[in-house]
């Protein structure tokens, strides 16, 4: 049966809140990494390469605020802190400047990991009978498999 946020039992939510936390914990480290590739990616593709991580960043950005305003309809609380949002994400950052290669390989696969938690999110959701989460998760796995398909096809 298909349910609202306010329909959803206090486990549901929790449950599914804990699940597009940890999508909003990853989105916002890979927001990050983008940022940081936008600023310091050099070589003959810098041109199309920022523009790239810039593109990957806004959406990104966006991206966090629909997420974690879904949570918060779930009323549940929304991870806002960076220490948090660290601890709990699957995606990470290299240390040392990476080259434009490595940097397209690290993006390519944050936004193989964002997929897939958006995917297992968005399964959690419809076993509950919450649909708007689970079309909110579909659209946004979408969207990063398509990120990672750049990614690839930059990498040849």
């Amino acid at each position: 049966m298909t349910q609202t946020a306010a329909s959803l039992s206090t486990d549901a939510s929790a449950a599914i809140a804990d699940a597009l936390n940890q999508a909003v914990a990853e989105t916002t480290v890979t927001t990050m990494l983008a940022q940081n590739f936008h600023w310091n990616v050099k070589g003959m593709a810098f041109g199309p390469l920022h523009a790239l991580f810039q593109d990957v960043y806004e959406d990104h950005f966006v991206a966090q605020d629909d997420l974690a305003e879904r949570v918060r309809a779930l009323n549940v609380h929304a991870e806002g802190t960076l220490a948090g949002m660290l601890k709990r994400s699957k995606v990470t950052e290299e240390e040392g400047v990476p080259s434009d290669k490595d940097m397209l390989k690290q993006m390519m696969h944050a936004q193989e990991t964002l997929a897939a938690t958006l995917a297992g999110a968005g399964e959690l959701a419809a076993e509950h009978g919450d649909t708007l989460t689970e079309d909110l998760c579909i659209a946004r796995g979408q969207t990063h498999e398509k990120f990672a398909w750049f990614m690839r096809s930059h990498l040849g």
